[in-house]
């Protein structure tokens, strides 16, 4: 069975200047996360055959993300690119993506990381799942095909669960679940000399500019900044007892307890 993969990635801010966060080449790169369900892509269709294709959102400088997939090996990559789609939240984003895989239809898989390094909110892809009204599983350990559907393995909470999704279907992967392929620098050579990323705008995706960016945003990020964690060490002298009362009355001042 050979298999059409749609991959959900993202370039992500990796080094943020303060205020209003500005996505540019330098200060990005693509998700950490999003690259375990690049291997679990790449694997199925050496396996099965098919095609691999990346999609992602942002600005032009994102497109950097998408030739480093090409360069690992996919298929096709996909930048939905436009003026309109700047400001957009998880659900406006999730709605722009959702419209890009309908466009890439018929499908058998769509993957998404677990959450993006930058903003940790892991909510992109089950939104998406839900706009297209996919099954969906999240934090996948292994996914292996069968006759029109999958059997997805997943870890949580000290349980091991076994899923079986009809075909189409979305699924998120677990950072843990396998180690991704460095690389080569064939691969990196000859896809930055390709640079055959797709851009589609916002009428390529038939949607109006209400849909997505601010306006179709519940949610606005109005700033980026890193905070830096100051940590103290306080010994505590006395008895076990003088030491465990301190202890106890410490966790109240801070709040740790009431």
């Amino acid at each position: 069975m050979k298999l059409n993969i749609i991959v959900c990635v993202k370039s992500v801010v990796v080094s943020a200047p303060e205020g209003r966060v500005v996505r540019s080449s330098e200060f990005c790169e693509l998700n950490p996360y999003d690259r375990p369900a690049l291997e679990i892509a790449l694997n199925l269709r050496e396996a099965h055959g098919g095609a691999v294709t990346t999609v992602s959102m942002g600005p032009e400088s994102s497109e950097i993300a998408l030739i480093e997939t090409m360069a690992l090996g996919v298929d096709r990559s996909i930048l939905l690119c436009d003026s309109a789609l700047a400001g957009s939240d998880t659900l406006a984003t999730a709605t722009a993506l959702g419209a890009a895989i309908k466009k890439l239809a018929p499908y058998s898989l769509v993957l998404f990381g677990i959450r993006a390094a930058d903003s940790d909110t892991g909510q992109v892809g089950p939104q998406t799942a839900i706009l297209l009204d996919l099954p969906l599983v999240t934090w996948a350990y292994s996914i292996e095909p069968a006759e029109n559907e999958f059997f997805v393995e997943r870890r949580a909470d000290g349980f091991r669960e076994k899923f079986a999704l009809p075909l189409p279907a979305m699924v998120t992967v677990h950072p843990g679940s396998i180690q991704p392929r460095d690389v080569g620098l064939h691969g990196i050579e000859s896809a930055f000399a390709a640079r055959k990323v797709e851009f589609w705008n916002l009428k390529e995706l038939g949607l109006s500019p209400e849909q997505v960016g601010e306006p179709g945003s519940p949610t606005q990020v109005i700033s980026l900044k890193r905070v830096k964690k100051v940590r103290k060490c306080k010994f505590l002298a006395g008895s076990a007892e003088e030491q465990a009362q301190d202890l106890a009355r410490l966790f109240v001042d801070t709040g740790f307890v009431g």
